[in-house]
């Protein structure tokens, strides 16, 4: 067996073995944690990492030991990856600020829940690994390498929705929005810290404002996460036009990269 037939194989187990696990042991084991350290937040955290054992141990099958933080992009600045984001999410937190309330409803509970352990875990978990391995380690181009991931990330987000517009929106903007993580994660040199970031602080201020019920939000709520968006899409172009660095997705990686492997 080839090292790329490796990879694909190897990545899509483990984490079909931990999306299955996720869908029917994370609630009971949460439930089960909890008593012992009255945290729900925690717990969920907790039960985040161990529902995800599958996909550590891919990590180590695929890389030695001593690259397994690189192999999933955990070992690249953290300092980048939070400005970065900070400045590209000031319009949704500058622009909530003005046009809506501050959520009391939002605990430390919802905190630990909707934007610690979502951002970091969905991203290891989609990004880091699951697109991560196979774009980056196999000739799989972007397209067929993003559209697994894309697709769960958006059905997983239909628990938000009721009706068949609230549903097919809610799924949309979740899909675009893996394929958008991706994109920023391949551009940033693998810096899995950037998209975490951008996630963490976008479900922030989507949290700390009365924002929307869902993922979805209204016509203002989206004006400002347009601005993010495009900040996000801009400020990359820009950082790599004026490094003079190459780009990682074009039309030669589109469909069908040439080569191998980036490390």
């Amino acid at each position: 067996m080839s090292k790329a037939s490796k990879t694909t194989l190897v990545t899509l187990v483990s984490f079909g073995i931990y999306f299955l696990t996720d869908e029917t042991w994370f609630k009971p084991l949460r439930s089960w944690i909890n008593p012992f350290i009255h945290q729900v937040g925690v717990s969920h955290i907790l039960s985040y990492i161990l529902v995800g054992i599958p996909v550590f141990l891919g990590t180590l099958i695929l890389h030695k030991k001593g690259n397994f933080f690189d192999g999933l992009g955990l070992n690249r600045s953290f300092l980048t990856g939070m400005l970065f984001a900070l400045l590209c999410t000031l319009p949704m937190f500058a622009g909530f600020a003005l046009l809506f309330e501050w959520n009391t409803a939002f605990s430390f509970n919802h905190f630990l829940i909707t934007v610690i352990a979502a951002a970091f875990f969905e991203e290891l978990y989609f990004r880091g690994f699951l697109f991560g391995q196979i774009y980056r380690f196999t000739s799989w181009g972007f397209i067929a390498s993003v559209l697994i991931g894309a697709v769960i990330f958006g059905l997983i987000h239909l628990y938000q929705g009721t009706g068949p517009s609230e549903l097919a929106g809610i799924f949309l903007l979740t899909f675009s929005g893996g394929i958008l993580y991706a994109w920023v994660f391949a551009e940033w040199n693998y810096n899995l810290w950037i998209p975490v970031f951008l996630h963490l602080f976008m479900n922030l201020a989507w949290g700390i404002f009365s924002v929307a019920e869902n993922a979805l939000g209204g016509l203002y709520a989206n004006i400002f996460r347009l601005i993010t968006i495009l900040l996000i899409i801009g400020l990359t172009i820009a950082y790599k036009v004026n490094k003079k660095l190459g780009f990682e997705i074009t039309k030669k990686t589109l469909f069908l990269k040439k080569q191998g492997y980036d490390v």
